[in-house]
């Protein structure tokens, strides 16, 4: 890679189809003893007194620059249409992490109140159509990209919003906490997680027939960067080759559009060269535009699971997640019960297979799916009375799985009954 021009960004090494592999299978699994844990928190931001009510985008970049004002540990970031993401540090503990972000959450929340602002747990803006409200290259070549295929990439961009747990891709050697079991156990997990903490049911105040419609969206928009990479036995192999034979989203072009040539894979511009010569930059740059459900970033980024209400309903796919992985007799147990899904997950990648989809539209009346999350639950819970957890996430979680779990319900089914009830009041009243 001694070959390098001067590009927008400065001089930069090319890089060829042989590099780019190396360099994705250098990077994707960073295998060793599980001991960080880390979350990321997308929140929709509403009016404080009429959530349906849009708010307009200069409060928004106001609530922005408020929180970035304050002495937060978390990173915080805002997407495309104007929610906001706030990303942990990487954590030695459940109980550090869940003691940073809560302290951060705590700060910025009366924050925002005096801006007339609350932070909105759903995994899909109820009421409120796409609306992007951050205009830069990144985002406009999103959005030119998504809107060649369907409206589920604007959806994705500017209306969703999500709890993504980080934890440690594993040992290299096989076994229960080895990275190869651990990547097979967040695909079968991953749609209980999705069932359990389903929690978007309405596009513009209407119920879609999905328990969570962000994960339809995702199983709607481009194939090439949002379903899992092929099951091979070379993890690294199939990941690469995701990676190569994804469509290219955007080309950095300094002050002109960043729009990609349509039909261009990074294996393409590997090999050809145009529009330009590809770098390492470019590569780093392309890896950010993919979004599988599980995402190896060195470590494991789980991103199925919806935002939750309330200010502590983070915590309990937090906690839950954290302990089914790194609790070696958690991770068996769950490994276990999620085990017998495979069957109906069938031959075809997350989330685009029955199992997903039974997850996304039934939630936990899904029969299979409710016995595999009582299991899980369970196990979790055992786990998480070891591992010196504090009593506040202790109880996050014995209320859910009462409140949710133990009745073979969602999040999203509060909202649906919530909504079906104003609409059968609606019927009853005298015209």
């Amino acid at each position: 890679m001694a070959d390098t021009e001067s590009g927008s960004a400065g001089p930069a090494a090319f890089v060829d189809e042989a590099e780019v592999n190396a360099l994705v299978r250098g990077i994707c699994f960073k295998t060793g003893p599980p001991r960080l844990l880390g979350v990321e928190l997308e929140w929709l931001v509403h009016d404080l007194h009429d959530p349906a009510r849009p708010v307009p985008p200069p409060v928004l970049a106001a609530a922005a620059d408020r929180l970035r004002d304050l002495p937060l540990r978390s990173l915080i970031t805002v997407e495309p249409g104007g929610q906001l993401e706030f990303s942990s540090r990487p954590a030695p503990s459940l109980a550090a992490c869940a003691a940073e972000v809560s302290a951060d959450l705590d700060a910025a929340r009366p924050a925002l109140r005096d801006l007339g602002l609350v932070l909105a747990g759903y995994g899909q803006d109820p009421w409120h159509p796409p609306r992007r409200v951050l205009r830069t290259p990144r985002y406009e070549a999103m959005e030119a990209f998504y809107d060649r295929r369907n409206g589920a990439g604007r959806t994705i961009m500017c209306r969703t919003a999500s709890v993504q747990v980080c934890v440690d891709a594993g040992f290299e050697e096989p076994g229960p906490l080895g990275f190869g079991r651990r990547w097979r156990l967040a695909h079968l997990l991953g749609a209980v997680l999705v069932a359990a903490f389903a929690n978007s049911p309405l596009h513009l105040g209407r119920p879609t027939g999905w328990r969570s419609t962000r994960q339809a969206a995702y199983t709607a928009v481009d194939p090439g960067r949002a379903l899992a990479p092929p099951e091979l036995p070379d993890l690294r192999a199939a990941w690469a080759g995701y990676v190569l034979d994804a469509p290219v989203m955007c080309v950095q072009s300094g002050d002109r559009p960043w729009d990609a040539p349509e039909g261009l894979d990074l294996r393409r511009w590997a090999r050809t060269g145009r529009p330009r010569r590809p770098t390492a930059d470019d590569v780093a740059y392309h890896l950010t535009t993919l979004f599988p459900p599980v995402r190896p970033r060195g470590h494991l980024e789980l991103r199925m699971i919806d935002a939750q209400p309330g200010e502590d309903g983070w915590l309990v796919p937090l906690a839950v997640t954290a302990a089914l992985f790194d609790d070696p007799v958690a991770s068996e147990t769950a490994y276990r019960a999620v085990k017998a899904l495979a069957d109906t997950a069938g031959a075809q990648p997350p989330p685009d297979n029955p199992l997903w989809r039974n997850a996304a539209r039934h939630g936990l009346s899904d029969p299979e799916l409710h016995t595999a999350a009582v299991g899980c639950f369970a196990a979790a819970r055992e786990a998480l009375s070891r591992m010196e957890v504090p009593p506040r996430v202790l109880a996050a979680v014995d209320d859910f799985t009462a409140r949710y779990v133990d009745r073979a319900r969602c999040p999203a089914d509060d909202l649906l009954d919530h909504i079906l009830g104003k609409q059968r009041l609606g019927k009853e009243r005298p015209v």
